[in-house]
């Protein structure tokens, strides 16, 4: 895996996340009408499009060898992984539904049935009522079933309703809406933050986080009924394992002493 891929002009250049999704189109695409693109962490490069891909790609290459008796290299490029997550932008564009202007789409933050409001308390909530049966929840949960409003797919009239919309919610705390949406099919969830997540019911319910040794993180995905996947013990310091990993790969004691003694691990 790497940032620019096995070839390329680029190919031997420094790089990061932010970089490998700029040149992919994946960063141009993500932030607020009239505003600069906002870099997603390093989620899209590093993770989406670099390390899930080559995972997916392993795992498609050792199949393909299983049947044809043939390895190959994978080479898989973060700034290929990312062009390729957004594949559906290109789709909505071709059909005629996505401008190319930021912030002004759908899923962009330019739709008011898909968009972020800031609560009474300086705090946040997610709204995401695409289809019509779940806008009509969401306004059942605002207060605003019986008032005369535009059509939902009338773009011209996103900001009008966008305003509506978050005057509505800056009249209530995150909590009280939480309360009020809870249960219901409107698509609107409290914007928690990394560090309360694993307090929410579903979550612990799930036990999406654990905690071992003292320290809340995530637990392992995807699930696996037959082989579930737990963390075994807390991370160690870099090299710790490196000699108990490699004997439990099938090297043996001598070779791992050379490599010791050579400096190539600690």
């Amino acid at each position: 895996m790497t940032g620019w891929g096995q070839d390329g002009p680029l190919a031997s250049t420094a790089g990061h996340d932010i970089d490998y999704i700029a040149i992919s189109g994946a960063l141009g695409l993500m932030g607020r009408a009239g505003e600069r693109p906002a870099p997603p962490l390093n989620l899209v490069g590093d993770f989406g499009g670099g390390g899930m891909m080559l995972a997916f790609g392993v795992l498609a290459a050792v199949l393909e060898a299983q049947r044809s008796g043939q390895g190959q290299v994978v080479d898989a490029a973060m700034t290929d992984g990312s062009a390729s997550l957004i594949t559906m932008m290109f789709a909505f564009r071709l059909l005629g539904n996505w401008k190319e202007e930021r912030g002004v789409n759908m899923l962009d933050t330019g739709a008011p049935y898909y968009e972020v409001y800031e609560t009474a308390d300086g705090r946040y909530f997610a709204v995401g009522a695409i289809e019509r049966q779940f806008y009509a929840e969401l306004l059942k949960g605002l207060g605003l079933d019986g008032e005369d409003l535009p059509d939902p797919s009338d773009r011209d009239r996103w900001p009008e309703m966008k305003e509506r919309f978050a005057q509505v919610f800056s009249t209530k705390t995150r909590d009280e809406w939480a309360a009020i949406f809870d249960g219901t099919d409107a698509c609107a969830a409290p914007v928690l933050t990394a560090w309360e997540a694993h307090e929410h019911p579903h979550n612990q319910a799930r036990g999406t986080y654990v905690e071992v040794d003292g320290v809340v993180q995530p637990g392992p995905a995807p699930r696996f009924s037959r082989t579930p996947s737990v963390v075994s013990r807390p991370p160690s310091p870099p090299g710790a394992d490196t000699a108990e990993a490699l004997s439990a790969w099938g090297v043996d004691d001598e070779a791992i002493a050379r490599l010791q003694e050579a400096g190539a691990i600690s």
